[in-house]
């Protein structure tokens, strides 16, 4: 008998005696939620900054997605469906944005509870869904059999660990994720007990994390599907296990289906006519993870990715601009801690990483880095030809978030095998190399700086990271030997350690976190000079609707629209109508002056384009001179001056609604690509695509707006002669339109008895609405239907 077996024989009859129930049979059930509120605690502390109010989730998460849930929760609040945004880009379809969070159901609930949701509690529910993501790791783990002290430590990493730490900006992301943990649990329940409730539970569960439709939530998918391809082929009896689980995942798939088949093909109807259909390789490839971020993994801090801008020098950078990445400082940040790193590189030295129970993970763990390293290996490439869904996302480096779960993972499995066989002491072979592996890193972090001249900015991430390590190994060692007397105490030491060292090294950043303060205006009910000027001045009557624009004023500005439903031409959305993108210029964002870009159509604010947009007031970030080249001197008048803004009107702004007698034939796509319009005067004739002859000398008419809400426009139309309504308005296929007579009469319910018929909406003046009214008085309404609007795209498509 060996002396490794003498020592494992002994261990083990040691342990026999000393561990408490749960320990003695790693399948029986440990109380959950001593464990869950532990965690909840842990979690707590990590992000106490946020709960506190003292610093809140910028970037995306207020320039972009606090604006749309502020729309999502006001649009409800007032009794009005959110399908159709008209705050940016002069009206979007909202219902068919993957990120307009109208499908995202704790951000319905929100908006639901809370007509005017404030900065922190939009921060409260994306934290408070990272924590519901932990607990459901939790349980995954406890599903298995595995001990509670690797799913307290995989549960603490896996939510603030990596990019759920450093990128919980990206809200869509964040809760992607964050419901991946529960779906496996219901997936796995469905086919170990062939239950078909839990088949359904996963089912919809899966399908939230469909509805997110970004390129975390595609990964997730894969993942599932993986695991029960896994579950199936590794299973003693596949055929048996086969069996029994295709009515569970039957119901899982019809469920699944049923709840995300509209809002996809939505999407997809908006991707195809949309600025970007698709994503070639190389603009795939440009976000890519660097391999030398793979070093974050280490020493968090080593390329200053918490700090200013002008000071980050890892890949790309002002310092290593040579990459051809574009990619934010804090995409590859890869950091689960110190003792969850020690333990997934133990757990590969060591062989436990190919342990039958967790080697699915390994295996998926290898794969996703792969994929985010994108154009960095050749299995990238095979990837985005091959895989479903790949093309429509830019940045492979995305999937930081599943290296981050799926590291947590295997961490949690190998604290699980310590915990679970105390005995069962790492060789020195495994300590060596798991030492090597961290010092290794480091010295290349050395060799890094000597390459990037920034040989200076190393030595203090560099200490810290031996400082952590070095805890991490002690606290390892401590653990590993209390565990057969006193578990719970080695559990709480390592827990408490990981907790404190991805709290202050995920911690607030520049990257996650700045002063509520500098938010302010997105607050409803907020001081701000600007906002409170425009909302003065904008006209809203019976044939009036001002629109605005929001040109310079800072990252979180362009979306600053919707808060407070002031109409915006522009926005900040990286999908957008693509004729409308070309006709006007506009792009992703326009945070800074000189990100407002001109086209043919509207080569500046003087233009006709922006006279029928509607554009009355524009607030810029610097003189309108400075980035507007071609507008003449003076051309606009400059009516105040606040804090951050130049506010000029623009008193050329055509009504909202007009009535013509004449109409024209013209080639829109002739006139976006060349610029020219036709000789005509919109207040008088109306350009179509397709106009019957015309009809000069017809009688003038009237029109107004009788009322006006998102989805619906009611007008109301006075001619003798008859002529066309012009409503500009952004025209979509998705709109629809009804006409009545009005019948003259004292009596206002025989007034409107006339019955309704559809009439046509006509593309108008390349952008805008257009009906053809007969003589008398009408009333036209303009519904916004997208479940009919996408029948006939989809009937269309298969023609």
């Amino acid at each position: 008998m060996t002396r490794r077996r003498q020592r494992t024989e002994i261990g083990a009859a040691i342990d026999a005696a000393t561990r408490t129930p749960v320990q003695r049979d790693v399948q029986a059930d440990w109380a959950l939620w001593p464990v869950a509120l532990s965690f909840v605690g842990y979690f707590m502390a990590m992000t106490w900054p946020w709960i506190l109010g003292q610093v809140t989730i910028p970037w995306d998460a207020k320039a972009h997605f606090q604006p749309q849930i502020q729309f999502l929760a006001d649009s409800l609040g007032r009794g009005e469906w959110p399908w159709w945004n008209p705050f940016v880009f002069s009206g979007q379809p909202q219902v068919a944005d993957p990120q307009s969070m109208i499908f995202s159901p704790p951000f319905l609930a929100l908006a639901l509870a809370n007509k005017s949701p404030s900065l922190w509690a939009v921060d409260m529910t994306v934290l408070a869904s990272m924590a519901v993501g932990g607990i459901g790791l939790i349980v995954w783990f406890r599903d298995r059999g595995w001990h509670w002290a690797g799913a307290l430590l995989a549960a603490i990493a896996f939510s603030f660990g990596a990019a759920m730490g450093w990128r919980l900006q990206h809200t869509g992301q964040v809760l992607s994720l964050a419901y991946w943990p529960w779906a496996m649990v219901f997936l796995e329940r469905a086919i170990d007990r062939r239950s078909i409730l839990n088949g359904l539970i996963a089912g919809i569960l899966a399908a939230f994390i469909v509805l997110g439709r970004d390129q975390v939530a595609l990964l997730c998918v894969y993942l599932l599907a993986g695991r029960v391809i896994w579950l199936w082929a590794s299973a003693d009896e596949p055929w048996e296990v086969v069996k029994g689980s295709v009515a569970p995942l039957v119901v899982a798939g019809v469920v699944g289906l049923a709840l995300v088949a509209i809002p996809i093909l939505m999407t997809l109807a908006l991707a195809a006519d949309s600025n970007r259909p698709s994503i070639d390789f190389e603009g795939a490839g440009r976000g890519s993870l660097h391999p030398a971020l793979l070093l974050t993994f280490v020493a968090p801090q080593i390329f200053g990715a918490a700090g200013r801008m002008e000071d980050y020098w890892g890949p790309p950078s002002f310092a290593w601009n040579d990459t051809g990445l574009f990619i934010a400082q804090n995409v590859g940040q890869l950091y689960i801690g110190a003792i969850p790193f020690v333990l997934l590189i133990w757990a590969v030295i060591s062989g436990r990483a190919w342990d039958r129970e967790v080697r699915f993970f390994a295996i998926a763990l290898g794969l996703v880095m792969l994929f985010a390293l994108g154009w960095y290996t050749p299995v990238f490439r095979g990837m985005y030809e091959v895989l479903p869904g790949v093309k429509l996302y830019r940045r492979p480096a995305d999937a930081v978030f599943l290296i981050g779960a799926l590291g947590a993972i295997v961490a949690g499995y190998m604290a699980h095998r310590l915990f679970s066989e105390p005995w069962d002491r790492p060789r020195f072979t495994t300590i060596a190399s798991v030492a090597a592996v961290v010092i290794a890193a480091l010295a290349l972090c050395i060799v890094l700086g000597v390459r990037i001249d920034r040989l200076d900015r190393v030595p203090q991430p560099l200490v810290v990271a031996l400082a952590l390590f070095a805890v991490a190994a002690l606290a390892l060692w401590l653990a590993t030997g209390r565990i057969a007397a006193t578990p719970a105490r080695a559990a709480t030491l390592l827990a408490l350690l990981t907790a404190a060292d991805i709290g202050w090294n995920n911690g607030p950043t520049t990257s996650s976190s700045l002063p509520t303060a500098h938010y302010e205006a997105m607050e409803p009910a907020t001081k701000n000079d600007t906002v409170a000027f425009l909302k003065t001045r904008v006209v809203n009557d019976d044939t009036r609707r001002d629109r605005i624009e929001l040109a310079g004023l800072g990252f979180h500005w362009p979306n600053v629209s919707m808060t407070h439903r002031l109409e915006n031409t522009l926005g900040y959305n990286p999908v957008r109508l693509g004729l409308y993108s070309r006709a006007t210029g506009a792009e992703d964002h326009i945070g800074l002056p000189d990100q407002r870009k001109w086209s043919p159509l509207m080569p500046s604010y003087r233009s006709l384009l922006a006279d029928m947009l509607g554009l009355r007031y524009i607030a810029a970030g610097a003189p309108l001179e400075s980035f507007d080249k071609a507008a003449p001197k003076d051309a606009f008048k400059l009516v105040a001056r606040t804090k951050e803004a130049y506010i000029y009107e623009n008193d050329r702004a055509l009504p909202r609604v007009l009535f013509v007698t004449e109409a024209k034939t013209a080639s829109f796509e002739e006139i976006v690509r060349t610029g020219r319009w036709p000789e005509f005067d919109p207040r008088a004739t109306v350009l179509l695509e397709s106009a019957k002859s015309a009809t000069p000398g017809r009688l003038p008419g009237e029109a107004r707006i009788v009322s006006y809400s998102n989805s619906e426009v009611v007008v109301d139309v006075a001619s003798l002669q008859g002529g066309f309504l012009v409503l500009n308005d952004i025209w979509h296929p998705w709109w629809t339109a009804t006409i009545q007579q009005f019948l003259p009469s004292t009596d206002l319910r025989v007034a409107w008895s006339a019955p309704l018929h559809p009439v046509p909406v006509a593309k108008a003046n390349v952008l805008f609405r257009a009906i053809e009214v007969p003589g008398g008085g009408h009333r036209i309404t303009f519904t916004f239907r997208p479940l009919e609007g996408l029948t006939k795209t989809v009937k269309t498509s298969r023609m």
